[in-house]
């Protein structure tokens, strides 16, 4: 089943939070830029849950036969984006995340989604 915009990124979120990412919003950056329709922003304390993070949302994900068109970042760099199109995803370590300040960034977009 093919997901609509807002439904592929209430189910990142979910997924990130399944496996205990923190601090996840989403924005609807559609209102402001014609990159994408949403950004799913969201904070991971080590490479591992990282790897989890970004292996998890490519596998449920991939059930929507949706793979990501790009994914930048690494692991190790403590920032890994997957691009859906529509949807970006953003997986930071605490300092990438304060460092890129994409909240502040994006201030315009207006929040879809916020877990803590």
């Amino acid at each position: 089943m093919l997901l609509e915009p807002i439904e592929l990124a209430r189910e990142i979120a979910e997924i990130i939070s399944d496996k205990k990412g923190a601090d996840i919003i989403v924005l609807d950056t559609g209102k402001v830029s014609t990159l994408s329709d949403y950004f799913v922003i969201a904070t991971v304390e080590s490479e591992r849950q990282a790897q989890a993070v970004v292996d998890e949302i490519e596998k449920k994900i991939k059930l929507h036969r949706k793979r990501p068109l790009a994914v930048d970042g690494t692991i190790d760099s403590g920032w890994v984006l997957l691009d859906y199109g529509s949807v970006i995803a953003h997986i930071f370590n605490p300092g990438m995340r304060d460092y890129y300040n994409l909240e502040d960034l994006w201030s315009s977009a207006p929040v879809v989604v916020r877990m803590q």
